[in-house]
This record gives C-alpha cells, structure tokens and sequence, in this order.
C-alpha cells in the first residue's frame, strides 16, 4: 500500500503568508502541518509516498521534505502544473501508484489518532474506497455524503443546500480502481475534476464504498482561526520539556523550551513551545502559544499566536494575540499607546505601531 499526500494548491485563505510559502509548510506547535501527515503514513506501516507539489512551491516542500528517509519513508514528488482538483491529482500520480491501494492525504490537514486502526479496517473490508466523515455546522462549505444505513447513497462536493451534516474529511483509502473513476469524470462548475465525482462514479459502478464516522477531532488548516485551533490542539497532548536556559524565569504548566532558547526575567504559561534559540526578554508568552526558532519577544505579551522563524515583537504595551506572523516580522512600538494588536502578517513584515 502507498501513500499520495496533495500539497498543490495556492492557499489564497491563508494569504499573505502563502504569497512567500507553501501552506503545508505553516507550523503548527513548531512542526510543519506537512509533516504530521508524512508521520502519519509512516506510523501505519506506508513506506512509499509520494508528494502532489505545485510548481511555485514545489522546491520549498522537496527541501522541508527531503527524500523522506528521517521519516522512515521514500518520497517522490509529482508535479501538478494546475491545481485542476483531487481526481486531477490522483490522475497525475497514477504513474507512481500503479496498481496498488493507497492513502489519499491532503496535505494541510490534521487528524486525531492517526490512521493506523483505518488502514487495517480497509484491508481487512477489502472494499474499494473507504472515507471518513465528520459531522460539521457548515456542511455547504465541503464535500458532503448521504448514506443510507451503513451504505453511501450520494456525494455533493459543496452543495448549495445540503442533505446532511457529514462532511468529507482529508484522509481516503482507494484500490486502483479510483483512477478509471478520475478519467470518467468531467470537471465540475468551478473546473476541477472533483474527488466526490469520482468516488460517487465508484457508488454508482456498484463497488463498495465504506464510510467510517471520525470520533476524534479533525482540522483543515486552511484558514487563521483553523490554525490557531490545530496548534491548541496539539499543544494541548504534548509534555512538558525543558533544554533551553532559564534566567530569573517561570514556566507555568506544559510548556517545551528547546535547546538554545533562552528566557530572561520572562513567564510563559502553557500550554506554549518555545523554539531553539529564542530568546524572551521581560515577556510573557501565555497558553496556546508557539514561537518559532530564533525569535525575540522582548517587553511585550503574546498569546493563542503562531509565530515562524526569526520573528521579532518588542516593546509593545498592549497584547499580540490570535495572530499569526511569518518568518522574520518585525513588529515594535513607535508613539502612542493602543490597547490590543491583532495580526496576520506575510514573511520579511515590519509594522510600527502608533
């Protein structure tokens, strides 16, 4: 069994940090959402995956990436000249899935419990699609399924006036047989070959598709308040550690200091992780924060925010919060004081406040 994980796509949600990177390279508690996939196929026994990249982010994931071999697997990476929909994408790898069964990933995507136990109910059901569903408010804004009993009647990819509450989630489990389905279908009203089409191609053909009801939590990263609920979420499970340098400092709760940063006169209250070589200087960082490598918060508080790499917020009287900041933002404090700040700045931003 192989693995295809999609990080195509331009991102135009998450704009403008997706102007200067892949989306799938956005970090949630320091770690690219691209990766918690990869891992995820690794962790169910896939050691063949191959990456679906666009060409103007292509580079970027194949050197976030590598060959795969720290994560246990063998990446290859097929480009899709046009984000032309997941059956497109499917079609475009077909060479590098032959014949074989496959997990279909979205690459921006995170799922609780990994899909170990799933991978083994699809071999075990020896159905020919198996999909995950998940009860959402907003239906109309996903691909949706109607089933009957246990069976799967009919699927919309964001129907105007939806027949259920079920939506579609970003793992999938096909045979080969989804690729005669990808090449029978004609591009939607938006023009993509959509990946509903081809499953509801494979329903209609008689074969059998299984749903199975998601318990855990589900997240599409593709938008700031998605994210921001990703990175509490895993903060939430992760254990407190702490490598880094403490200097007249307090660490209140899980939080994870890596090796290399170093706080001074600063409190962070978790759930929080600090990346290597950050450094805190009079801070406070509160829950559900994650500050990435060689970042400098100096005299100013930041909370529920993702900050990337190389990122700068300094004297600032008011609170940076459910924000999200690029690689290398610079945000201080030039004249009068505000209350709040609220921010979703693209990479190499300077803001000054008034």
């Amino acid at each position: 069994m192989k693995g295809l994980i999609l990080s195509g796509g331009k991102g135009t949600r998450m704009r403008p940090i997706t102007h200067t990177s892949a989306k799938q390279l956005i970090p949630v508690a320091n770690k690219p959402v691209l990766f918690y996939g990869i891992e995820a196929l690794a962790t169910a026994g896939i050691e063949d995956v191959g990456i679906v990249i666009a060409p103007e982010t292509g580079d970027e994931i194949r050197e976030a990436a590598g060959d795969g071999s720290r994560f246990g697997v063998r990446i290859t990476y097929i480009v899709q000249d046009e984000p032309a929909g997941l059956a497109h994408a499917v079609l475009t790898a077909e060479p590098f899935l032959g014949a074989d069964s496959f997990v279909m990933y979205l690459g921006d995507n995170l799922l609780q419990g990994g899909i170990v136990d799933l991978v083994e109910r699809f071999k075990t059901a020896k159905c020919d699609a198996l999909i995950l569903l998940t009860p959402v408010p907003d239906p109309e804004n996903y691909g949706v399924a109607e089933l009957d009993g246990d069976r799967v009647v009919r699927l919309v990819e964001k129907p105007r006036s939806p027949v259920s509450d079920l939506a579609l989630v970003g793992v999938y489990m096909f045979t080969a047989s989804v690729h005669e389905a990808a090449r029978a279908i004609t591009p939607s009203a938006r023009g993509e070959l959509e990946i509903t089409d081809a499953i509801q191609y494979l329903v209609d053909s008689g074969l059998r598709v299984e749903p199975h009801i998601v318990s855990g939590w589900w997240k599409d990263t593709g938008q700031l308040a998605d994210m921001l609920e990703a990175n509490r979420l895993i903060l939430d499970v992760m254990e407190a550690r702490c490598d880094g340098t403490l200097e007249d400092s307090q660490l209140d709760g899980r939080v994870v200091v890596a090796a290399g940063a170093r706080l001074e006169r600063s409190t962070v209250r978790g759930p929080a992780i600090i990346g290597g070589g950050a450094r805190l200087i009079d801070a406070y960082v509160g829950p559900y924060t994650a500050i990435g490598e060689r970042c400098l918060i100096e005299s100013a508080e930041v909370e529920n925010s993702i900050l990337l790499a190389g990122s700068e917020v300094r004297r600032l009287d008011g609170r940076v919060e459910s924000s999200l900041l690029g690689r290398n933002v610079r945000i201080g404090r030039s004249g009068r004081q505000p209350r709040a700040y609220r921010f979703m700045l693209g990479d190499n931003s300077e803001v000054r406040v008034p």
